[in-house]
């Protein structure tokens, strides 16, 4: 029976493959989008779903209580816990719940991670960090080195703005342990080849922890396909609450340390590191972010799963913010006083909508400023990846200005950020 419905999903797709993201329906799922102003900050933190606000209000209104106890309300507020954290196995491609470890943030469950994973690590062992992550990927590893762990950089090619695989192998020894990557920079745009990366680390017998951020707007995620280790993602930049999820293999499960009261053993799993209990009614409300994709998939996908909905909602998602994308950079290709960090091609499928620049002679500061009287939302800085924008010799500059498109932005938002461009900065 799955097979055949599967087949159906597949026939589904091939006829309507080349539907177009219903935009109208899209931004009725964002109330918030009904304002003055253009959002193009997107990147840094995304709107929020009518159907997460409307899921946190349900669990105040109907179990708003502590979970352990043996009455009906308690029951239901666990329910409601497993059921946010089905959803995020699903929006993960997680093979089972458990593997879901909600927080704050990403920033807070990278340093949970480390905490966790710290006294696997022996004096002399090397972890393998990037220059182009976000700190929250660096940070918690650098402060290993307290116990004698070595930490080696992987450098980006200069010239191309990637990770290169030849470059890790080199890195690499029989005392790696461990190499963090992003997936996706949040200044760059470019999307990493995880799988290949994952499968080079765990060839030479290491782990390896990715930080899914800026990739999860844009992309399916696919823990299970790629083989990753570790993965985190942060759900306020994914049409969610400020809440964040982390992704550990089930094995690696029993081998973290306990982040709890000392009584919680290396079984009680994902509690263990979830400490202070992760925010019920923000995990619960999560789950609408799987349930608005899935809706989305299901006009072209009508007859698949859940997780086949949701890719086939990517695929839209994708197909819309290329368009955006381009539309935007052949504005910024024709001047000749504008420098895109990253591809500057909006057509590339290894790209996403996060495009960051500079412009000759101009604060990126001062551009932002401009365009906020122009009612449009964008962000100049390092964006927390400051290793790299040092690195670039930027930092004394004010790092750089960053235009951040999701799905949900239309033709007409671009088109107005275009025409605004040519008056504040005209060549």
């Amino acid at each position: 029976a799955y097979r055949r419905q599967r087949q159906m999903c597949i026939r589904d797709r091939f006829k309507e493959d080349n539907v177009a993201l219903d935009i109208e329906y899209v931004r009725k799922q964002f109330p918030s989008l009904v304002t003055e102003w253009t959002l193009m900050d997107n990147a840094g933190g995304s709107q929020i779903l009518k159907g997460v606000v409307d899921k946190i209000t349900q669990y105040y209104y109907s179990n708003n209580v502590q979970t352990g106890g043996s009455y009906e309300l308690s029951q239901k507020a666990a329910s409601s816990l497993t059921e946010g954290r089905k959803n995020i196995a699903t929006l993960f491609n997680a093979s089972r719940p458990e593997e879901i470890v909600f927080g704050p943030s990403t920033t807070v469950l990278m340093q949970f991670l480390a905490k966790a994973m710290a006294h696997q690590f022996q004096a002399g062992d090397e972890i393998v960090v990037t220059n182009i992550d976000h700190e929250s990927n660096i940070g918690p590893w650098v402060a290993l080195q307290k116990i004698g762990v070595k930490l080696k950089f992987w450098n980006m090619n200069e010239k191309t703005f990637e990770l290169e695989l030849d470059e890790l192998g080199k890195l690499m020894t029989d005392k790696t342990k461990l190499v963090c990557c992003t997936h996706v920079s949040n200044v760059l745009g470019t999307i990493n080849p995880i799988k290949k990366i994952a499968q080079l680390v765990h060839e030479r017998g290491a782990k390896i922890c990715v930080d899914g951020v800026a990739y999860a707007p844009h992309r399916a995620v696919d823990v299970s396909s790629w083989n990753v280790d570790f993965y985190a993602l942060s759900l306020y930049k994914t049409y969610g609450p400020h809440h964040a999820a982390l992704y550990c293999k089930y094995d690696h499960m029993p081998g973290l340390a306990n982040l709890y009261h000392y009584f919680y053993d290396a079984n009680k799993i994902p509690a263990k590191l979830e400490p202070g209990n992760a925010n019920y009614e923000l995990s619960y409300a999560s789950g609408a972010i799987v349930d608005y994709l899935a809706s989305l998939g299901a006009h072209t996908c009508k007859n698949g799963t859940r997780r086949e909905q949701l890719e086939a909602a990517f695929q839209q998602i994708k197909e819309q913010e290329i368009a955006l994308s381009e539309r935007l950079l052949i504005c910024l290709r024709k001047r000749n006083d504008c420098h895109v960090l990253g591809n500057p091609s909006g057509t590339d499928p290894l790209r996403v909508a996060t495009i960051s620049f500079t412009i000759d002679n101009q604060d990126p500061e001062h551009v932002c400023k401009k365009l906020d009287d122009h009612g449009i939302a964008i962000r100049f800085g390092d964006f927390h990846a400051r290793r790299l924008i040092e690195g670039m010799g930027l930092l004394e500059a004010n790092g750089a200005v960053r235009i951040s498109l999701v799905h949900y932005n239309t033709v007409e938002e671009v088109d107005k950020l275009i025409a605004a461009l040519d008056i504040v900065l005209p060549q």
